[in-house]
């Protein structure tokens, strides 16, 4: 019995081809939850067959797009950890968060079609989006800028409060300003 050969990579055409699709699926699906695939392939720039060769059904497209939007999200943690003081890496993740719930609730018909034809785009949500927040809370920590006690899992259901609350891209500013306030919450008190 032989293993199966790991994946390959797709070329570096290939892979723009896969990134332009699925920013056009995430701007499509957030404008038109009924946006057709031609149009989705029509925007990104490439023929439809291109689109059935990466994304063999709506679906896996939709899936795609969010797990995709989630990683964007999740890669910058680590980026914002290394080149901003640790506070300052909090809130500039806070503010990407309050944008991929944005895109997400766009996306909102179209996932919940995934869910219904069996798929689970949310399976790896939580852990990975505990992963990105818990080292830029632990940095902050050690830093004396974020007080400590401060659980991961509590900052993530507030962000997606204040996501909630401030909802359309009007009220976008206001999500600013709720951000600002949780991030007083979240800042160590000096002692003394």
């Amino acid at each position: 019995m032989s293993a199966t050969p790991p994946p390959r990579a797709l070329r570096a055409d290939a892979r723009r081809n896969r990134d332009r699709l699925l920013a056009a699926a995430v701007s499509a699906f957030a404008r038109d939850t009924d946006a057709t695939l031609d149009a989705i392939a029509k925007e990104a720039g490439v023929g439809i067959g291109t689109l059935y060769r990466h994304f063999p059904t709506r679906e896996s497209l939709v899936e795609a797009a969010y797990r995709n939007e989630l990683g964007r999200l999740c890669d910058a943690a680590p980026e914002l950890g290394a080149t901003l003081p640790p506070d300052r890496a909090v809130r500039a993740w806070m503010d990407r968060f309050v944008d991929y719930l944005a895109t997400k609730r766009g996306m909102a018909t179209a996932l919940r079609a995934v869910i219904a034809s069996g798929g689970d785009p949310y399976a790896e949500s939580r852990g990975r989006l505990l992963a990105a927040i818990t080292p830029l809370l632990d940095a902050g920590v050690a830093a004396g800028t974020i007080r400590s006690g401060v659980d991961p899992l509590d900052v993530l259901v507030a962000l997606n409060g204040v996501s909630l609350a401030a909802g359309s891209p009007e009220q976008r500013e206001q999500a600013g300003r709720l951000l600002d306030l949780l991030m007083d919450g979240l800042r160590a008190r000096p002692t003394g």
